[in-house]
């Protein structure tokens, strides 16, 4: 649950490339449905699937064009995450990163963040390394840095403790009307280790809900925010009780406090560092499912959430025909 974007003036345009990496049927089309305007029916995605909207910011002027990238398959696909991240999409533009998560599976919820950041994380430095060895090699001096900007102001008493992603991120927690109906101190686990996420990474936080016109509104807000610039909005909620809707910079390691944990002594973890405790506490909340249960499926085909039974009929024959071809090959060169 993750998306890209940057923004890139040309003959007075302003064009963004926008990216969501996603990880279950959670809402990711329709958000980005609503952002562009359009009155369409979601689908599920599959693989890496494009799009685009255009808006003009007043009357008489070029219309901005964003450009989206969905990722169907969650962490499975992830190595798609290469395809529009690239020395020549992102260039000398400034890019942004959107994650959504499924609020309703706390037990691939962390790994999925875990993942996608991560392989999000070492392409977007891949590409930012290429353009400075690039941009040295062409000029002779390296080019200026494409990173994203301190978020925190210089008195906030965070500003040396996070580590910002490297470019502008926003997490988006989904299924907001299932959450609500969860147990408190559930809730409380959960809406505190995202808001450690959002905050430890520099990022924006809102959860949502398909169903609610109103927290619909206020994620557009924020993705458009990054797709073409406009106004975030000001809303702040941190009520665990509600949806939570923080924007970068407006929370604190302090407000947040320590693992919601009382079962056990944070020191007996062995954590490596604060992001590794808040992981072991909410894994011992939600265990996490087994290897081969989250196991990365690298044939989309054999994926069940792209099941056909006719086609999938097909396949099968077709597959029990290659390996009988095979099997009498390797007997008539025995």
């Amino acid at each position: 649950c993750l998306t890209v974007g940057n923004r890139l003036w040309v003959e007075g345009k302003m064009e963004t490339l926008y990216n969501p990496f996603l990880d279950f049927p959670q809402g990711k089309t329709t958000i980005v449905l609503r952002c562009l305007d359009r009155d369409e029916t979601p689908k599920s995605t599959l693989a890496l699937e494009y799009t685009f909207g255009r808006r003009a910011r007043g009357h008489n002027t070029p219309k901005d064009i964003a450009h989206f990238w969905e990722l169907g398959g969650g962490t499975s696909l992830s190595d798609l995450i290469q395809i529009p991240i690239t020395v020549q999409n992102v260039g000398s533009v400034a890019l942004s990163v959107v994650l959504v998560l499924d609020l309703s599976k706390p037990s691939v919820l962390f790994g999925t963040a875990e993942r996608l950041l991560q392989v999000t994380r070492a392409k977007v430095d891949q590409v930012f390394s290429d353009l400075q060895r690039t941009g040295e090699s062409k000029s002779g001096k390296p080019p200026a840095p494409n990173r994203a900007p301190r978020i925190l102001h210089k008195d906030h008493p965070d500003r040396e403790l996070i580590n910002p992603f490297p470019v502008p991120l926003l997490i988006i927690g989904s299924k907001f009307d299932i959450f609500q109906d969860f147990d408190s101190e559930k809730k409380k686990v959960i809406s505190k280790t995202l808001r450690f996420l959002a905050h430890y990474y520099g990022a924006s936080l809102i959860f949502t809900s398909t169903k609610s016109e109103n927290l619909m509104a206020k994620t557009r807000g924020l993705v458009t925010h990054l797709a073409f610039g406009m106004e975030r909005g000001k809303t702040v909620s941190v009520d665990p009780s509600k949806p939570l809707i923080i924007p970068t910079g407006m929370d604190s390691f302090s407000q947040i406090g320590s693992p919601p944990i009382t079962d056990v002594d944070i020191g007996t973890l062995h954590a490596r560092n604060p992001l590794d405790l808040w992981k072991k506490v909410f894994e011992r909340v939600f265990p996490p499912e087994s290897t081969s249960d989250l196991k990365e499926l690298k044939d989309p085909a054999k994926d069940p959430q792209y099941s056909e039974a006719q086609i999938d009929s097909m396949r099968a024959q077709k597959d029990q025909v290659c390996k009988e071809t095979r099997v009498c090959l390797s007997q008539i060169k025995g």
